[in-house]
């Protein structure tokens, strides 16, 4: 019923082959045992997909800097993939099996399913054996922190939900966000599965990246996917703003908060009115309200640029007219004028 399906990195150095190896073996243990595809061509990535007994796609497109593109590695799987659904995940995200569980509540037609990730230290290959996943829960409880909504590492969507993305490299910000807009631009079911799903991130360095940390998020590609995205704003789409929650009893909708509804209205000028459907009315009053605010704001600015254009072709006019009295005043017939004005006033002539 579902594709699994992740881009490694390379298995080299030692740290990361072993998050790596960890993440993939807790994914084909799942119960039921989704599809597991791996793509790219970074080093030891077709040796461990044969060595799981899993699929590789190695033709995925890669940018000029050597990243591969999200948007081949997306196409590649819809092709090739046999489930429903598809998941796309990072590949140092470890997963048990509430993950499975909470993809079987899954009833809507259209949605996009996300959650936020715990982070801990994991330095050794895990043993998997019958207890293993209890051990991973007993690390996350003492050393390990639910990071925010602005962590999302896996994005499960129905076959070709997702089938125009734009050509994002991997591992560099802003797509994730932009995952989110998409959703809601297309008036998808937005679920949140923090609360049933445990992702475990396993801490790592950016090594991978010639300038470490800072190039990955600051760096070339970073900037081009933001520009993607359409700029900085849309870093802010997060799974605070999701209208479902996924929970270990199933879905149902969030407690709508003042901040919530605060962090809504302050995306409310990027997502597509639509989404507002199925909302609480006092909710939806609240932002069909701010909605109308910025429509009435942009035609008094609109109204506000006519009248500065008027103004300005007016003073235009004005230093025309201004500019013809000068050059006029310096003319002999100007000064026989004035000489005529004062001959008449000194002769006491009126009229």
């Amino acid at each position: 019923m579902l594709t699994i399906f992740a881009i490694p990195k390379s298995f080299r150095p030692a740290h990361t082959n072993t998050i790596q190896r960890n993440a993939i073996q807790s994914w084909t243990r799942l119960q039921p045992r989704p599809e597991v595809i791996l793509l790219g061509r970074d080093e030891g990535t077709a040796e461990v997909a044969q060595e799981f007994g899993i699929t590789h796609l190695p033709d995925v497109a890669y940018s000029e800097y050597g990243t591969p593109l999200l948007n081949s590695a997306f196409d590649l799987v819809q092709q090739v993939g046999q489930g429903p659904f598809f998941c796309y995940i990072n590949s140092d995200i470890i997963l048990l099996n509430d993950f499975m569980q909470a993809v079987q509540q899954l009833s809507f037609p259209r949605f996009m399913m996300s959650g936020q990730r715990w982070n801990t230290d994991i330095q050794e290959p895990l043993s998997f054996d019958s207890d293993w996943e209890r051990q991973v829960r007993d690390r996350i409880a003492q050393t390990g922190w639910l990071e925010g909504p602005q962590a999302m590492d896996y994005f499960i969507f129905p076959r070709q939900t997702y089938v125009d993305l734009p050509e994002f490299a991997v591992g560099r910000p802003g797509w994730d966000n932009w995952m989110l807009y998409r959703a809601m631009h297309l008036n998808l079911e937005l679920i949140d599965a923090t609360p049933a799903i445990t992702a475990v991130h396993q801490n790592h360095d950016y090594n991978h990246h010639p300038e470490g940390k800072t190039g990955a998020y600051q760096g070339a590609e970073a900037k081009r996917n933001i520009e993607l995205i359409g700029g900085r704003p849309y870093v802010y789409f997060m799974l605070d703003l999701a209208g479902w929650q996924m929970t270990p009893t199933g879905l149902q909708r969030p407690d709508w908060t003042e901040e919530r509804v605060q962090r809504i209205l302050d995306m409310l000028p990027l997502i597509n009115i639509s989404f507002l459907e199925g909302f609480p009315t006092w909710v939806k009053a609240e932002l069909e309200q701010k909605q109308q605010a910025i429509a009435s704001a942009d035609q008094q600015q609109q109204a506000s640029q006519q009248l500065q254009a008027q103004y300005s072709e007016v003073k235009n006019q004005l230093a025309y007219f201004q500019e013809t009295v000068e050059a006029m005043k310096t003319s002999k017939f100007w000064k026989m004028r004035q000489s005529w004005q004062k001959l008449k006033q000194s002769l006491g002539l009126k009229g």
